[in-house]
């Protein structure tokens, strides 16, 4: 595939050899150096991924960043001077995907870019697919009966014999992805994809965190859970045949 890529970058030949090695890949090339042209550019193009400097007149690079994440996904990789780890800490803090520095070879660039699109790219798939199935279990009368449970997709109800379980929003689509994966090792990753465009700020520790609550509500043991089972160093196994 092709993308479409802004060169953010204050020393032109630095900035000519980067577009060359892009350009020659078949990928369409904006050039920008100073944090006001490349709004200008993001103003009017769609643009794919950022390869953004630190050292800029004006705005630098980790104020652009986090003014760039505030508004969009747009896949970024800084590409700077600086070898300080505070200065990568930060420009990933800020939102940054990934952190070269200088003097940087274009080919590493180009393939450290193409890596990090693709991986983007199956994100994106990855929830469309989730929001197509979410859309038609909510249309269907779909209710799944385990264990002493049962539960209601469509109504987003969760009861054992006559009492409601409550569910945040976030606890509901986590059993929601389960439910639909019965007997399945769900990895963290494969699971965030499932739910993270609906929780705020998503992390590794997100879907931890929610399989507690979870256990709390659900489980008759919680250092001996027979529903929500840990795998260790793969995820999380829904145990229970559901009918």
């Amino acid at each position: 595939m092709t993308y479409k890529i802004l060169i953010v970058e204050d020393d032109p030949i630095i900035r000519m050899k980067i577009k060359g090695h892009f350009a020659q890949a078949g990928h369409t090339v904006f050039e920008a150096d100073n944090g006001v042209g490349m709004k200008e550019i993001l103003n009017r193009e769609k643009i794919d991924l950022i390869l953004l400097d630190i050292n800029l007149p004006g705005e630098d690079g980790i104020q652009l960043t986090r003014d760039v994440r505030n508004t969009s996904d747009i896949a970024i990789i800084m590409v700077t001077g600086r070898t300080d780890p505070i200065d990568r800490i930060l420009g990933l803090e800020m939102g940054a995907d990934d952190y070269v520095t200088k003097p940087v070879e274009p080919r590493e660039l180009l393939v450290r870019a193409k890596n990090l699109l693709w991986r983007i790219q199956l994100t994106r798939d990855a929830l469309e697919q989730a929001e197509a199935a979410w859309s038609q279990l909510e249309k269907d009368d779909s209710t799944f009966r385990f264990l002493d449970f049962e539960f209601d997709v469509a109504q987003r109800q969760l009861s054992k014999g006559n009492d409601m379980v409550k569910l945040t929003k976030a606890e509901y689509e986590l059993l929601v992805a389960f439910i639909t994966h019965p007997c399945r090792v769900l990895g963290r990753d494969r699971l965030l994809n499932l739910i993270s465009h609906r929780v705020d700020t998503p992390s590794d520790r997100t879907i931890d965190v929610l399989i507690r609550r979870l256990r709390n509500k659900m489980e008759e043991s919680i250092k001996n859970p027979k529903i929500f089972i840990t795998v260790h160093g793969e995820g999380y196994l829904f145990a229970p045949e559901v009918a």
